[in-house]
């Protein structure tokens, strides 16, 4: 199944559902206006829109995610490098490291992904 997309101000959203799921929808509203200065009204939409596209669930009034942060994430960065650097990984990270100094710890802490990533 394919992450369903979830917008920068969606994200926010998402961040503040993630870190106290599952939620009475009640509670929800009120964290949303104190974090994001949102509405009752708009908070509702936005649970509505992302129920729709399969990102949450409120049932109950309670609203639990249906992927997580990791699946939203990966999603973003799979766009970003196919949409940007025509899926090309290396272009990427070459993008990513341009101007950036790399610790020894960080260079090897990278290579050691690699190693662990590369096709056999």
């Amino acid at each position: 199944m394919e992450t369903p997309q979830v917008f920068e101000s969606e994200y926010r959203f998402c961040q503040i559902l993630w870190e106290n799921e599952p939620i009475n929808s009640t509670r929800l509203v009120k964290l949303c206006a104190e974090k994001l200065g949102w509405s009752k009204g708009t908070t509702y939409t936005v649970i509505r829109r992302l129920a729709q596209r399969g990102v949450v669930q409120n049932k109950d009034a309670v609203v639990t995610s249906l992927v997580s942060q990791r699946q939203v994430q990966q999603a973003q960065i799979d766009q970003l490098v196919e949409k940007t650097f025509s899926g090309s990984l290396p272009q990427f990270i070459a993008a990513f490291t341009q101007g950036r100094r790399l610790s020894a710890d960080q260079a090897a802490e990278i290579q050691q992904m690699i190693d662990r990533y590369k096709e056999e």
